[in-house]
């Protein structure tokens, strides 16, 4: 009798140990994620907005994670080959892509057939960071002075104004061609190397209008050289007060933002995708952040994984029908 009491005993103790065992296993990749130096992909160059938004956000998050987040910057191919580098990466947490959305929403159709990855497939979103709302502009001796009175000089002379954009499918162009889209007038597309060309053109009126992001679109009315005529976002900005909506100025339902989304390769562990966006969504709604971003006419993001999908697939019922029609590819 005494010889089974001892081994229940036994067995009881082996049960409990592989218990707190397993228990250990589960519990410590969360207790000690990061462990190491997180990496956060850039797909632009050094010194663009995105870039510095990039950094403002890694730099709370190093402090929140105890680990460095190390910006890489891997600009080109239209944000391609950074976001082929992140689903490539080990599914492990450490690699995060800091991705403009116009890569997982446009490039599919402007790169059809071509893209060494799959953004449905092989990467997992994981938050929405935030947007950088588009603002109209026109050059200082335009005569518009709002919406209604650009769209009726446009009408009584068809074909002959010009807007510039930083290339064939970029967010200028195409909110450029929602414009045309959505009132009829024809306006003619210059696209540049690039979006800084476009000021200058406009400066020297080569172009007579572009869409801007709200940030550069601030300093550079205030120049004098350039006007602002409409922002299109839900509500007035706080850097740009006076400038009002698109819905203000008779054009309900017209948004175009550069918009920001944190993603990882696919089949990531949902724990460690719930741990990010958790710790994320934590800067995202820190004072000094916000201050930051309003500095940078950014509208803060967050919210959760599925939101950020969401929000892409209602995205691509705006963008790609358009590109489809004018048949907008990748040059």
């Amino acid at each position: 009798m005494k010889r089974v009491t001892h081994h229940c005993a036994r067995k009881r103790i082996a049960t409990s140990l592989a218990i707190a065992l397993a228990v250990a296993a589960a519990s410590t990749p969360a207790e000690e994620f990061p462990s190491k130096p997180m990496r956060l992909i850039v797909p632009f160059a050094a010194g663009g907005g995105a870039d510095l938004n990039a950094r403002r956000l890694a730099e709370p998050l190093s402090g929140l994670w105890k680990q460095p987040v190390v910006v890489q910057n891997m600009g080109g191919a239209g944000g391609n080959l950074a976001a082929a580098a992140t689903a490539a990466s080990e599914p492990t947490g450490y690699t995060l892509l800091f991705a403009s959305l116009a890569i997982i929403v446009n490039n599919p159709t402007l790169y059809q057939g071509t893209l060494p990855y799959d953004p449905d497939k092989d990467l997992a979103p994981v938050v929405l960071v935030g947007q950088v709302p588009l603002v109209l502009m026109v050059n200082a001796q335009s005569p518009a002075k709002d919406v209604a009175s650009l769209i009726a000089l446009a009408k009584q002379r068809p074909n002959t104004l010009h807007f510039g954009s930083g290339g064939v499918g970029t967010s200028m162009h195409l909110t450029a061609e929602l414009l045309k889209a959505r009132t009829g007038i024809d306006i003619v597309h210059v696209p540049f190397k690039g979006a800084n060309p476009v000021v200058a053109a406009m400066m020297s009126d080569e172009v007579q209008i572009m869409f801007q992001n709200a940030g550069l679109a601030d300093n550079q009315a205030k120049t004098g050289r350039l006007k602002a005529l409409a922002i299109a976002s839900d509500k007035r900005m706080k850097i740009m007060p006076t400038l009002p909506t698109f819905q203000e100025s008779g054009m309900p339902n017209f948004r175009a933002a550069i918009t920001y989304g944190i993603y990882v390769v696919a089949g990531t562990p949902t724990s460690l995708i719930k741990r990010l966006n958790h710790d994320i969504n934590t800067v995202l709604k820190d004072a000094t952040y916000l201050r930051q971003m309003e500095i940078l006419g950014i509208e803060p993001g967050g919210g959760t994984p599925r939101e950020l999908a969401d929000y892409v697939a209602t995205e691509r019922e705006k963008w790609v029908p358009i590109l489809r029609k004018l048949n907008i590819k990748a040059r």
